[in-house]
């Protein structure tokens, strides 16, 4: 059974330090008047990686992840994910599936309003379902998945962007409640203490360049698969269909996918690191989900269009 949140709230309030929460936006920023779009400054916030091309292509020179390094990141996948008992929690009820994709969607909308990148979307939810695996929410407080939601994306876009935005300016878009930036600060500590400081976290993005490099016949394969890739790989972590495959395993069924290759013989290609069947699963799984295929369900973004896919390095926390 996981900790009540209860339990860490107290650590997030005092007695005489109450969380302040408003129903209302316009009270919040001036009360009475209308709430003006231009009060806030909107900017394109970029990856610091996404100018880059595929690993060792682009003009930073990095190198493609080496045998050893895939090697490594696949004996330590399993320290960044939820807690085994997760999936079940949910599908018994004892987790709400519901306020789940309710704070899922308010993380692609923040998202999208910012342009963040592909990875700064993963990892939100990412944090956002191992805090969930740890810590019981109570269900008769709304807001508290809501606070769980804005400081998990903050904490991505601090992980992965060039320039975070203001805590404040992260709640423009369709709140039920307004957060103070001390009551988000203090939220942000709990998720860092609950998952170990572990943010940069291994994900299908870490392994997808290699396996792409490898169905390409070790060959820097196009440009075209690298953004599908990235459009891809973060409607996998949207749902919950997909929680009994590793980042690995999925990563290996994205790079099948967009290779448009015989799914059975790629997965041959990449047993060294993979398991050939539960690929296929995944192959499959992604196709009712209606992800691959000649819809992949994700909408291209602006950024997914100019800029490559963000892939993290390989010195992953440890």
């Amino acid at each position: 059974m996981a900790p009540s949140f209860d339990c860490a709230v107290s650590s997030l309030l005092s007695a005489e330090d109450k969380l302040i929460i408003f129903d209302d936006k316009d009270d919040y920023f001036g009360g009475g008047g209308e709430f003006e779009a231009t009060t806030w400054n909107h900017r394109i916030y970029r990856n610091s990686n996404q100018n880059r091309g595929f690993n060792g292509v682009g003009e930073d020179g990095l190198p493609l992840q080496s045998e050893e390094c895939v090697a490594l990141m696949l004996e330590k996948e399993h320290q960044h994910l939820p807690n085994a008992d997760y999936l079940k929690r949910i599908k018994s009820g004892d987790l709400d599936l519901a306020a789940r994709k309710e704070a899922v969607d308010f993380i692609g909308k923040v998202n999208a309003q910012f342009g963040f990148g592909p990875l700064c979307e993963y990892l939100s939810i990412n944090y956002l379902d191992r805090f969930l695996s740890a810590y019981e929410l109570p269900k008769d407080k709304a807001w508290t998945m809501q606070l769980l939601a804005v400081a998990c994306i903050s904490l991505a876009a601090k992980m992965e962007e060039t320039q975070a935005p203001l805590l404040l300016d992260l709640q423009v878009v369709e709140c039920k409640f307004v957060f103070e930036t001390r009551t988000i600060q203090r939220m942000e500590l709990l998720v860092l203490s609950t998952l170990n400081w572990k943010m940069q976290a291994i994900t299908p993005f870490s392994y997808v360049d290699y396996f792409l490099y490898k169905l390409n016949g070790d060959k820097i394969p196009e440009r075209s698969s690298i953004l599908r890739s990235s459009q891809l790989i973060p409607s996998t972590i949207k749902g919950i269909d997909l929680f009994e495959f590793k980042p690995s395993e999925i990563a290996a069924a994205v790079a099948i996918s967009v290779s448009a290759l015989d799914t059975e013989k790629a997965a041959s290609f990449l047993t060294q690191h993979v398991q050939k069947e539960r690929v296929i699963n995944c192959v499959g799984v992604m196709h009712d989900m209606s992800l691959v295929g000649n819809n992949t369900g994700v909408p291209p973004s602006p950024i997914g269009v100019l800029d490559a896919a963000c892939f993290s390095p390989c010195n992953h926390s440890k």
